[in-house]
């Protein structure tokens, strides 16, 4: 990001919707965008609580092929320890 953890949120929403980007977060406040004004392009929302980082990485590739099938079709997703949620 170009200001790092300095970037703000609508900035990076600008990013995602210029490139077509999908934004992953933990951050609430992108849902709420995206439900509002339909930025970012597209969300995954990580809903594991406070985990380690391997722990995260394990997850996100253990469903990575899921997670890419699902993003041809929704805008938002959310990955949890147990499952991934679609919202339409």
């Amino acid at each position: 990001m170009p200001e790092q953890n300095y970037t703000s949120d609508s900035h990076i929403n600008e990013i995602s919707i210029q490139q077509e980007r999908i934004v992953i977060s933990k951050d609430s406040d992108f849902v709420d965008s995206l439900l509002t004004i339909q930025r970012p392009y597209k969300l995954l929302l990580i809903t594991t609580g406070n985990i380690k980082n391997t722990v995260l990485e394990e997850l996100v590739a253990s469903q990575l092929s899921k997670l890419v099938d699902l993003f041809e079709q929704y805008k938002y997703i959310e990955l949890t320890l147990e499952t991934i949620i679609v919202h339409q």
